[in-house]
């Protein structure tokens, strides 16, 4: 799995739309990375609304809540977006979420 984190804007200013799509491996850590992506998007714009598809990446269960959370207020967390400007985020799920916690490996059983 490449955890490189691999970005694409593409925006069509003239029917209000960005798409963002991301590849790679999206952690709680690199989820800033996109959020600030998103808010420049954002700003191109009053009433863009934003398409973030993550439909290609492994990421990881917090970070798809977090992004879902943005999603659902409309609003970006605080820390990237201090004057809390509307935003209009749409996920496309990924395929594959994983969990930041790896399963532990079956324990042997001693014969």
């Amino acid at each position: 799995m490449n955890s490189k984190l691999n970005v694409v804007v593409r925006v069509d200013l003239d029917h209000a739309r960005a798409q963002v799509i991301a590849k790679g491996h999206i952690t709680v850590h690199s989820v800033n990375a996109l959020y600030v992506v998103v808010k420049r998007a954002n700003s191109l714009k009053e009433g863009l609304d934003v398409q973030l598809d993550v439909s290609h990446a492994h990421v990881d269960r917090e970070a798809l809540e977090m992004l879902h959370t943005a999603s659902e207020s409309n609003h970006l967390p605080q820390k990237i977006d201090p004057q809390q400007a509307p935003c209009t985020i749409t996920v496309l799920a990924p395929r594959r979420v994983t969990s930041e916690l790896r399963a532990q490996p079956p324990a042997l059983i001693a014969a």
